[in-house]
């Protein structure tokens, strides 16, 4: 089981980055998958996550109505579309899933049993 995540750079204010998450090992019709970001300094947080059984999403107050998660499941692939950047968005983003379950809440608000490898993401003029 492997996701890895890329798309990742440095953007300025008010810019749009695609981030996207390949996944081996599963296919994407029923685990719970996301992204997860980490700030310096801070602890990492669940921002977008969608159920791969049901398409239901959950977003943190912090990026709602900015982020949007997506799949491709003949792709194997996860997106997260990410509008409107501001500095506060610079972190390391990483998707994540849980294998067990497919609640979109549940993994933003856990700890994913599987981690992909972390692409930076840097707002700034």
């Amino acid at each position: 089981v492997q996701l890895q995540a890329s798309g990742g750079g440095l953007v300025q204010p008010g810019g749009s980055l695609r981030l996207s998450c390949v996944v081996t090992g599963f296919t994407l019709d029923r685990p719970a998958i996301g992204w997860f970001r980490q700030a310096p300094g801070k602890e990492r947080e669940g921002v977008s996550c969608l159920s791969t059984l049901n398409d239901i999403t959950h977003y943190s107050d912090s990026v709602k109505g900015q982020f949007t998660v997506s799949r491709d499941a003949a792709k194997n692939t996860v997106y997260l579309q990410m509008d409107n950047l501001r500095p506060k968005d610079t972190a390391v983003y990483y998707c994540g899933a849980d294998l067990s379950h497919s609640s979109s809440y549940a993994l933003c608000n856990s700890h994913p049993s599987t981690w992909g490898q972390g692409t930076q993401v840097t707002v700034s003029s």
